[in-house]
């Protein structure tokens, strides 16, 4: 992604909710059983001035990440509410959906 084009995205989303979804899926290659979840997570995003995306963009430099911000980094500023089951799934791996799955298989966690 450009900078230009994260200007862009940050743009549209201030001062609105937006849905991010991410996918996991987990196959018992002895079993064939295939478990798929999707977690979806609610990102309100805070009323942000031009001046406030472009010093963020050029402070952390986001273009890889969802929605150009990364809320692990200084992107939590740009962030008013998360809202989700997993916080994990929002930077990538949904964590309790994973260890639901290996339970099902069998497979002690702890």
């Amino acid at each position: 992604m450009t900078h230009d084009n994260a200007v862009r995205q940050l743009r549209a989303m201030r001062g609105k909710t937006v849905s991010f979804f991410t996918a996991l899926s987990l196959l018992n290659a002895r079993t064939g059983d295939m478990q798929t979840e999707v977690a979806e997570t609610h990102v309100t995003f805070r009323q942000l001035s031009d001046q406030q995306i472009e010093d963020y963009l050029l402070k952390e430099q986001p273009y890889h990440c969802a929605g150009s911000a990364k809320s692990e980094g200084l992107g939590i500023a740009l962030i008013q509410r998360i809202e989700g089951s997993d916080p994990n799934s929002l930077i990538g791996l949904p964590l309790i959906a994973l260890v639901d799955m290996l339970q099902k298989q069998g497979i002690k966690v702890i």
